[in-house]
Parts: C-alpha cells; sequence; structure tokens
C-alpha cells in the first residue's frame, strides 16, 4: 500500500554530470502544501536553484511534475508541468502540456523527475519502471520533433512509449524552444525544451506498467461521475468538441480584442476566412482526446489542396491560429497551418515566434529597419514568404533569425531600437488578446509570474461582461465587466490563487477551470477521495496562494519589482481605434494598486510583506528576502533590493 494515495510517492532525481540517479520519498509536507505538478516545481526550484544561476548552465535544474489525480479515472487529469529558470525571461520559467505523457510518468512511479548537471556527450533519458538510462543521443542531434519521436520508438521497440522531445531549435540555442509530447503537445512557453538541450538531453522516454491507487474508491468514483455528467450537459461541450480553442478567434474579433497587425487594431477583416468555423468545416476529419478526457477537443486536420496540400496535423489551438494569421497579417489559413506544423516540428513557442516577426514587421512598415537588416525579406503584413522563411532562419540562428532568436526584448537591445514597440512583459511575449478589450487578463499579463501570459490568472469570468457575478463573487459589478478596471485585483487574486490549484492538480483549465467544473469545494472533496487528505476548500485555496506568492519570491530574488509589472505603452496610452472595444486603454496603476492590496504585498515594491508569507508558512523565505519585522515596507527596505520602487513608479519596458 502506498504511503500516499493517488501519488506515486517518489521522486527520480538524474544527475546528468556524474551520470547517477537517486530516488527519494516524496515528502508529505509538500505534498499538502504545494499539491504536485507546478507547486511541486516551484517550491523545488526556489528551494534548489540560487539567485542569478545561468539558466543555460549545469546549476540550472529541470523539473517534470505531474500531479495527484493523474493517472486516474478523474476527467481531464492529464497533464504535467516542466520548470526551470527561464532562459528567455532571466525569471521563473514554467510550461504546461497534456496528452498521455503524465500518466505514463505515473505509472512508472514517479511524481516529479528532477535533472540536475550536464551530460558530457549527447543522450536521451529512457525511464523503464524503476531502471533508468543514459543513451547515447548523437543520432539525433538535428532531427526534427517528429524524426527524432519516431527514432527513438524504433529504438526501444514499443510505440506505447510516452516521449517529451525538443527540435533542433533547442539544439540551436533559440531561447523560447518548447518540449513536445505526443508530437504536438507542446510546453512551449519561456524555453524549457532550450534548458533541456543545453543539458545534452534530446528526449524523455518513459514506460509505466504501474496503476496509480486512491484513498476511498467508491466515494472517488462518485465524483467521477458527477463531474463527467456536468461536462456532458455543459453548454459548452459541443462547440469545445467542435472547435477546440479556436472557436475563440471569432469571439475576440467580435468583442473587439483580437490583435491584429502587431496590436495596432482589436479587429481583423479576414476573421471569417482564418476561423474555427472554417477551420471545423473545411479540414477537420476527426477529434483527439488526452488520457482520460472525456471532451476531446483536440482536432486532426488535413489541407485538402493548393500549395500545402497534404499537409496534416493536431490543432490547431487559438494562440498559434491567432498568431500566425491576425497577428502577422495574414488572412491565408493555410500558410498559418504550415508555419504551425513548422514551429512545432522544429520546436518553437509559436507566440514568440509570431510576436517577433510581428515586430519586426511593424518595424520595418516604420522604416526602422531596413531590408538589407533582414536579409533582403520583404516584411510587409501578411508576406507568407517572408514568413516562412524568418521560421526556418530563427531556428537556425542564421542571419537575421539569430537577432530574433533571443526573443523580442533582446531583439530590441541587440539592434538598439523599438523596445517600446515589443509586446512582452518581463520578456515574455503576449498571448493573443488585447489588454485593452480584456483588463482582468491585461492585469493579469502584468503580475503573473512567469512574464506576459494568461494561464497564470484566465478571469474567463470577464468575458460574460454579467455585472451580477462580479456582484456576487467579489461584491463589485464591475470586476466580471471587460472593459470596466474598478474590482480587477480581486479578480485576479482569486483566480491566480485558482489556477495554481488546477495546475498543480495537474488537470485541464480549459474544462476545469474555464468551464467551472472544479471549484475550491469540490477540489476539496475529490483531493479527500483521491489521496486522503483532509483539508478545506479554504485550505486547498491557500495552497493556491502558497503557490503564487512563493513564485513571486523567486523572481523577487531574481530582482523582479513593481516596476517590472507593467504592459507596453501602446496599451496604457493609445485607445483602440476600432470595433466593439473602440477608445478603450488600460488603467494599469489603479488596477496594481488595488491588486497589491488583496495580495498582501507592498504597493511602492510589488514585494509581498513579512506577516503575508508568514501566515502562508513561507516565513524562511521571508528571512531571506530580509523582510522587516514590524512595520513592512517602510522600516527597511528588502536587502536584496536596496532602492526599489523608491519615488515615482516607471514601468521597466516605457
Amino acid at each position: 500500500m502506498p504511503r500516499f494515495y493517488g501519488y506515486a510517492g517518489r521522486i527520480l532525481r538524474i544527475d546528468l554530470t556524474r551520470e547517477r540517479t537517486k530516488v527519494q520519498e516524496l515528502e508529505g509536507d509538500l505534498a499538502r502544501g504545494f499539491l504536485g505538478g507546478r507547486g511541486l516545481n516551484s517550491k523545488r526550484l526556489y528551494e534548489e536553484v540560487s539567485r542569478h544561476v545561468d539558466p543555460l548552465s549545469p546549476e540550472n535544474k529541470l523539473m517534470f511534475s505531474t500531479g495527484p489525480l493523474v493517472g486516474t479515472m478523474f476527467p481531464t487529469a492529464s497533464r504535467f508541468n516542466v520548470s526551470a529558470k527561464s532562459p528567455l525571461t532571466g525569471i521563473l520559467g514554467d510550461s504546461n502540456a497534456g496528452g498521455h505523457f503524465a500518466a505514463e510518468l505515473k505509472f512508472a512511479g514517479y511524481d516529479q523527475v528532477i535533472i540536475e548537471g550536464r551530460s558530457r556527450r549527447p543522450v536521451y533519458i529512457f525511464i523503464d519502471d524503476d531502471e533508468v538510462e543514459l543513451r547515447d543521443g548523437s543520432h539525433l542531434s538535428g532531427k526534427d520533433v517528429y524524426e527524432a519521436d519516431e527514432a527513438i520508438r524504433r529504438e526501444i521497440g514499443d510505440r506505447r512509449i510516452q516521449i517529451a522531445v525538443v527540435g533542433p531549435a533547442a539544439e540551436n540555442g533559440v531561447r523560447y524552444a518548447g518540449i513536445y509530447a505526443n508530437l504536438m503537445r507542446p510546453a512551449a512557453r519561456t524555453g524549457m525544451g532550450t534548458v533541456m538541450a543545453s543539458k545534452g538531453v534530446k528526449a524523455l522516454a518513459v514506460r509505466g506498467t504501474g496503476s496509480v491507487e486512491v484513498a476511498d474508491p467508491g466515494r472517488f468514483e462518485k465524483l467521477v461521475e458527477e463531474v463527467e455528467d456536468e461536462i456532458y450537459s455543459h453548454e459548452q461541450y459541443w462547440p469545445r468538441r467542435r472547435m477546440g480553442t479556436t472557436r475563440i478567434l471569432m469571439m475576440a474579433n467580435a468583442m473587439g480584442f483580437l490583435p491584429t497587425r502587431h496590436y495596432r487594431s482589436g479587429v481583423f477583416e479576414h476573421a471569417w476566412e482564418v476561423s474555427g468555423e472554417r477551420l471545423a468545416d473545411e479540414y477537420n476529419v476527426k477529434t483527439r482526446g488526452c488520457f482520460a478526457c472525456t471532451i476531446p477537443c483536440s482536432r486532426f486536420y488535413v489541407v485538402r489542396g493548393g500549395r500545402f496540400s497534404g499537409l496534416y496535423g493536431e490543432g490547431p489551438e487559438y494562440e498559434a491560429q491567432g498568431a500566425f494569421t491576425a497577428r502577422v497579417g495574414n488572412g491565408d489559413l493555410d500558410l498559418a497551418l504550415k508555419a504551425i506544423d513548422m514551429c512545432n516540428r522544429l520546436g518553437l513557442d509559436a507566440l514568440t515566434t509570431s510576436e517577433c516577426i510581428s515586430w519586426a514587421m511593424e518595424l520595418y512598415e516604420r522604416g526602422f529597419l531596413t531590408r538589407e537588416e533582414a536579409d533582403g525579406l520583404e516584411l510587409s503584413w501578411g508576406n507568407g514568404e517572408a514568413i516562412l522563411t524568418l521560421i526556418e532562419k530563427i531556428s537556425r540562428r542564421e542571419g537575421f533569425g539569430d537577432v530574433l532568436a533571443d526573443g523580442s526584448r533582446a531583439a530590441a537591445e541587440r539592434l538598439g531600437r523599438g523596445m517600446e514597440l515589443t509586446m512582452q512583459v518581463k520578456g515574455l511575449d503576449l498571448i493573443m488578446a488585447d489588454p485593452r478589450g480584456l483588463k482582468g487578463f491585461g492585469l493579469g499579463f502584468a503580475v503573473a509570474s512567469r512574464g506576459g501570459d494568461h494561464l497564470r490568472s484566465e478571469p474567463f469570468i470577464e468575458l460574460s461582461d454579467d455585472p451580477r457575478r462580479g456582484e456576487e463573487m467579489f461584491g463589485i459589478p464591475e470586476a466580471t465587466m471587460r472593459l470596466a478596471y474598478r474590482g480587477k485585483g480581486r479578480l485576479v487574486s482569486y483566480f491566480e490563487d485558482w489556477c495554481a490549484v488546477i495546475d498543480s492538480l495537474e488537470v485541464c483549465k480549459n474544462i476545469m477551470e474555464n468551464m467551472e467544473i472544479l471549484p475550491f469545494e469540490r477540489a476539496a472533496e475529490v483531493l479527500e477521495a483521491a489521496t486522503g487528505m483532509r483539508m478545506s476548500p479554504e485550505e486547498v485555496r491557500r495552497c493556491g496562494e502558497r503557490i503564487v506568492n512563493l513564485e513571486r519570491a523567486f523572481n523577487v530574488r531574481e530582482g523582479i519589482t513593481r516596476r517590472d509589472d507593467c504592459l507596453p505603452r501602446r496599451f496604457r496610452e493609445e485607445p483602440l481605434t476600432g470595433g466593439a472595444s473602440k477608445g478603450s486603454i488600460f488603467e494599469q496603476e489603479p488596477m496594481l494598486e488595488e491588486y497589491y492590496r488583496e495580495r498582501g504585498w507592498n504597493s511602492e515594491t510589488g514585494i509581498p510583506e513579512r506577516g503575508t508569507l508568514e501566515r502562508l508558512g513561507l516565513k524562511h523565505v521571508a528571512d531571506e528576502l530580509g523582510l522587516p519585522r514590524e512595520n513592512p515596507g517602510s522600516e527597511r527596505e528588502p536587502k536584496a533590493f536596496k532602492g526599489a520602487g523608491r519615488g515615482r513608479i516607471v514601468c521597466a519596458t516605457s
């Protein structure tokens, strides 16, 4: 009988430098305090990766983690988090993916795999239950994601193994390369693939023959049936099954927040031509699901004619779909699918890739970048040849592609111009939503622990534009109205805590959070039935709050303060010019003030107060940051951040 139901109960450490492995027990206090997945990774990252470690040095650690529900029959419990210090942003790096990899890792007997050091030779790691092997990977160097995946399956002789692999972009040191499971399930953001390649590891292949026990099978099964019934009867079930997240594009266009031609407009005149509806009608041939999923929302498409006839693949998701259509001014859906397929095979984050390209296009249009500087490419909006050529060049760090291979912020620094036009926060390029038309999301971008990203909070309820929900949930009607800014601090802090719990249980956020299937109350019930750990809904939420604060502390230790919680100037000063969000700007400062107040963070520095950290059981963190013991924020400054936040607050991106 396992010590922890639900959990595998074991952590695997792989020391590449010494070519040694070690298995240790999962600590009970970590499971109870941080749940699993993202929480477990963030806890160990804070404890084990020191301040100012070079992200591409052997001292950085790469961590894969699953959650306590993964490997059970609980719907959508199929995800894993991979975390390290990010080579793109220099702060906490983290990404999450679904598919079947996470369950296989659990069946092999591990909740978390920690990869340390650096291999002296190219390798791939094969975990076969208790056997862990570093296999020669020299023949895999330079292979794309599909080729490497196939080669490993042939070599091991088992097509049922699960593989997480990097493409040539990671091997070439592109700082936003991802890790791909099941070929097209990317943990793409913040450069986790780049970290893996820097350690000399091409892939992590896993075969597990075990199983996962739950504490109370009868109660657990009853909860699973309740959740399944709720999912099947939900109004979003069929739209999600038919179109997945691509259904968002037309809605974003109608609401006027679809980033078009690098956020210069919220409306795209070719929206229908590149829509999820058109994909569903003309391209999709079947649906696909992750392990234990009840909504197979991924789709398999085939391009049936034209220049790219015969192209096939899975997805795409809305972010990649919008990134290579509206964002770069491209109305050709076939071309967008080709660009996304190239990113998948080469192992690139589609969002950051498209931001770099669209940023260069805007520079070119404004006369800030010459054709000669761009290797002779005509960087006009929607130029398909230029888009595809740049993707190749970026993956090889060739010519102008080398300038873009470190992200838009680094490219602006290298060129010495265009920083004010980069659409990024803390170095992570923004997603496909204009924050002027979706202000709670915008606040989430500003404060997210991994940079400009929506998945740390995703306050989807703002899309309802229903003041009654705001009044019911937060006592502020405007909190759930997308163009208002009052109440957003309360909205975002609530949803950040919830998302941290969802990411740590490793269930699907699209369903469990966006469809309101797994609120804190039900999460506490499910957690007890699965693991035997009895926790109140308040304790479960406190786990989420603890994770958010520890991640902030990691970033504070790296020098992050309030001045970094800042959206690009365009959103703060230039009103949207058309569509349903016309005239709107992003009112950053009052939203930040409210957010810090809700969080218990110092409003001048953006650093958590000692009292906040101690309430969450993080006294040692407060001590390490040198936070004052009384009258926080006024007696003295944290020892690592002298001068931070003093005087007028100036955004880092201004």
